[in-house]
């Protein structure tokens, strides 16, 4: 299985299943003399696991991160960072008699058909547990852009059909981790449990938009043509699991807008008077706030008999074990800012030929 690598200055590649004993990474190209807070890769972490909320999965791990090295007297050495964390509350004897057995909208098929054999212990290498790395790779990404005030925030936009209508100037970050979802606004957070109370009780699942905010990004970060910053961010965020949709500054409402509502006028200073591009012009950053949205289709494990068929050809009724989230959103948004601080840490590198600025 090739493509486990991402970043081209700043990179990570990661390795595991979800059952297998551990999932892990290597990160190269991280600036040496970087300051390692371990309690905040570690916070990082617990921000992705489940929590006791009715809506997440019963999986219970410590999610305890052992970095094996990069990392010398509490700083980064400039060498490869490698790491891991390990399973160890993997049942894979829930997944039993799905051995044989093709899962409506999840990777069995596909990677039965491409590489032979598919891992049906939780999806293996297609499950969400991958994003560990992510989580780690982009916790140190962000240690490296504190330094130049650069900060990264995500939140829950929507949960099935509850909306929260943001503007995310006067969002509280506070706020955003005091909410069981995510949500910054305590009225929708309550409007959008129970939406997935009813959701849960059906035996169903249901999607959702996180929205992601970089503030404090410098004009000239992006790569034109092919590695323009926002198709950079495109690949990053589509390549989570579950994530069905990108859209960044206007987005698909500049389908319906005309040129001259779509348009960013220039102050005197070069700032612009509104921020439709969403902080990025012709694949390069401008200065302003670069914001997006990502959208996550519905967790595909529900808790219903579901017909589908098998190796053979068979027709099969599934009946669902195993513990699964009701809706994924709320856990994506570490995920989310993690790969957003990739891409722009591995921009910035570039930007400033390599180097972090002391």
């Amino acid at each position: 299985m090739a493509a486990n690598t991402f970043g081209k200055i700043f990179r990570l590649t990661s390795f595991g299943e979800s059952h297998g004993s551990a999932i892990g990474g290597i990160i190269d190209g991280c600036p040496p003399g970087v300051e390692v807070d371990f309690d905040f890769l570690q916070n990082e972490l617990n921000r992705r696991k489940p929590d006791n909320s009715f809506f997440t999965s019963d999986r219970k791990e410590d999610d305890s991160l052992k970095v094996l090295s990069g990392v010398f007297q509490g700083k980064t050495t400039g060498t490869p960072i490698a790491f891991f964390v390990e399973n160890k509350d993997a049942k894979s004897h829930d997944y039993n008699s799905l051995k044989e057995v093709f899962r409506p909208s999840h990777a069995d098929f596909t990677y039965y058909k491409k590489y032979g054999v598919h891992d049906y212990r939780g999806g293996g290498r297609a499950s969400a547990r991958e994003t560990l790395s992510r989580i780690v790779a982009g916790a140190f990404a962000k240690l490296v852009l504190k330094k130049y005030n650069i900060k990264i925030f995500a939140f829950t936009k929507q949960i099935g059909d509850i909306k929260f209508d943001d503007d995310y100037k006067k969002i509280q970050i506070s706020d955003i981790e005091k909410s069981f979802v995510r949500c910054p606004d305590a009225d929708i957070t309550k409007k959008m449990l129970e939406y997935l109370k009813s959701i849960k009780k059906e035996g169903d699942t249901c999607g959702g938009i996180v929205k992601c905010i970089i503030n404090g990004v410098e004009p000239g970060l992006g790569e034109p043509v092919f590695d323009k910053l926002q198709a950079d961010l495109a690949k990053a965020m589509l390549s989570i699991n579950a994530a069905k949709g990108f859209e960044y500054g206007s987005g698909f409402n500049a389908a319906s807008m005309k040129g001259s509502e779509n348009n960013d006028l220039f102050n005197k200073d070069l700032s612009t008077k509104t921020n439709f591009s969403g902080g990025i012009q012709g694949g390069i950053s401008n200065g302003q706030d670069i914001y997006f949205n990502v959208a996550f289709k519905p967790v595909p494990t529900i808790m219903k008999p579901q017909l589908s068929y098998d190796k053979n050809g068979k027709e099969v009724v599934i009946s669902p074990k195993g513990r699964h989230d009701v809706c994924c959103v709320p856990r994506a948004i570490p995920i989310v800012e993690a790969m957003a601080a990739i891409v722009i840490l591995d921009h910035l590198l570039r930007f400033n030929n390599y180097r972090v600025i002391k």
